[in-house]
């Protein structure tokens, strides 16, 4: 396994358990993408990529992204195929993987450099994640 494997697989296991305080991963500069879902942009550094994170995480309660696989595409590339738990504050909507939740999968493409994530695009539909890497499912 690479240290941009074994990284990635570190990000996600704070996620998993719902603990988004960790920014040690981050270059200070990096760059966070939206490219589809109801609020696409681009912002840049740890600061700006924290505050929109937690601001689209505040609308939930026990809000958790898991790991479905994970798929390395190059030397500092790492592609994570994902999903999101969580209840709705106001709607109450629960989405997760169980019978009668509502079921979104997303993916998380993160650009390493010298052992930081340097950029990280955040899909809201991994089909758009697969598509624009020209791969399969």
């Amino acid at each position: 396994m690479s240290e941009s494997l074994d990284l990635v697989r570190s990000i996600y296991a704070d996620w998993e358990r719902g603990d988004f305080s960790r920014t040690d991963w981050a270059d200070p500069e990096m760059e966070f993408l939206v490219p589809d879902g109801p609020a696409p942009g681009r912002w840049r550094g740890v600061t700006q990529t924290r505050r929109v994170f937690l601001e689209a995480a505040s609308a939930w309660e026990g809000y958790r992204i898991r790991a479905d696989g994970y798929r390395e595409l190059d030397d500092g590339r790492v592609l994570v195929l994902a999903h999101f738990t969580a209840r709705g504050k106001g709607s109450g909507v629960e989405v997760g993987h169980e019978p009668g939740q509502v079921w979104m999968q997303g993916a998380g493409l993160f650009e390493i450099q010298l052992g930081k994530v340097t950029t990280l695009v955040s899909y809201n539909e991994a089909a758009h994640a697969l598509a624009d890497l020209g791969l399969e499912a």
